[in-house]
C-alpha cells in the first residue's frame, strides 16, 4: 500500500466574478484568473475551465477553475 499524498494529484482553485453587475463579464474573469495564475509563480498549468453556474438578472455568472502543478509536486 502506498503513502497518502499531502495534496491532490493536481492542485486547483476556482474563482468567480463578484455577484451583481459585471458578473457576466468574461474579460473580467480572464483578468482575475490571469492575476491569480501569475501569483502562483513557477506553476505548470494543466487546464483552465470556464463556465457559468446560474443565470442572474445581470446575465450568466461566470467562474473558472485552474488546474496546476507546482515544482515541489514532482
Amino acid at each position: 500500500m502506498s503513502d497518502t499524498p499531502a495534496h491532490w494529484t493536481v492542485r486547483h482553485f476556482s474563482q468567480a466574478n463578484p455577484a451583481g453587475s459585471g458578473c457576466d463579464s468574461v474579460p473580467a474573469l480572464l483578468r482575475r484568473l490571469a492575476d491569480s495564475i501569475e501569483a502562483l509563480g513557477p506553476a505548470g498549468i494543466q487546464d483552465v475551465l470556464m463556465g457559468w453556474s446560474e443565470m442572474t438578472e445581470h446575465g450568466p455568472w461566470w467562474s473558472g477553475t485552474v488546474y496546476f502543478h507546482l515544482p515541489e509536486d514532482a
